[in-house]
């Protein structure tokens, strides 16, 4: 496991993973006590969480995961399971509100036919996007796409005040209220200047091609799987790993 080298530090109870220090000691049932921050861990538990967050990071299918680290599949899946809910809880806190231009939008995810916006979405999940044009995106499960729905989401998750990008779809009429506000008519142009949603449609697009090769996911988790990929756009710059380490162990051990 010539990938995980860089790891070792951590699991072979040498280095803490919380403090960084290199003051561990065994305790008489097998887990490490570090004298400097006083946590107790299992070092054999932690081994495990950081190869299948190595492969969760690398967006490695749980199948083939389960298969090269030749842990069971049921112990791959609940552990990659804890890690999107940890990130479901990361995104809430870091990017649930957003200021300055913001596109919105609305699509529709899973079923087998297309159907009209709003209307037609049998077996669909209606999903609201809202993006800060620094990049930061932030998307809600929603029961429906009316005007009353999304102004309550508009009026908490972004700053009153800024600058709405949307097309022309009827719900977003009012949305002056709360600043001000560019329509793009997609009948007759995808940009005019400043005024489109194309960021907000990158993001629909890189997310269902990613849960396009998930071949379902039960509406049950769909939320999970959408604050993943929430995360990873978020996040596409940074070392997707090291976050994850911070995200999700140094608050579950």
């Amino acid at each position: 496991m010539k990938q995980f080298a860089r790891l070792q530090k951590y699991w072979s109870g040498r280095c803490c993973i919380f403090c960084q220090k290199y003051q561990l000691s065994r305790l008489s049932d097998g887990r490490a006590f570090c004298r400097f921050c006083n946590q107790r861990y299992s070092l054999s538990r932690l081994k495990r969480e950081l190869t299948l967050l190595w492969y969760f990071a690398l967006e490695i299918s749980a199948h083939r995961a389960a298969k090269e680290t030749e842990y069971s599949y049921n112990t791959v899946r609940s552990a990659f399971m804890r890690f999107r809910q940890a990130i479901a809880g990361y995104e809430q806190q870091t990017h649930a509100h957003l200021a300055g231009q913001i596109e919105l939008d609305e699509s529709y995810f899973g079923g087998k036919r297309k159907g009209k916006r709003g209307r037609g979405a049998a077996g669909k999940v209606p999903v609201f996007g809202m993006l800060e044009r620094n990049g930061t995106v932030f998307a809600i499960v929603v029961t429906d796409v009316s005007a009353p729905t999304l102004m309550n989401l508009v009026a908490k998750h972004t700053e009153k005040g800024s600058v709405y990008h949307t097309d022309t779809f009827r719900s977003y009429r009012s949305i002056h209220r709360y600043g001000k506000h560019f329509k793009i008519d997609h009948s007759k142009q995808f940009r005019n200047g400043a005024s489109h949603i194309n960021g907000l449609e990158g993001f629909w697009s890189y997310a269902k091609e990613r849960f396009h090769k998930y071949h379902g996911v039960p509406k049950d988790h769909f939320f999970l799987y959408l604050k993943e990929l929430e995360f990873r756009f978020n996040e596409r710059q940074l070392n997707i790993f090291n976050l994850l380490v911070n995200i999700i162990f140094y608050s579950e051990f």
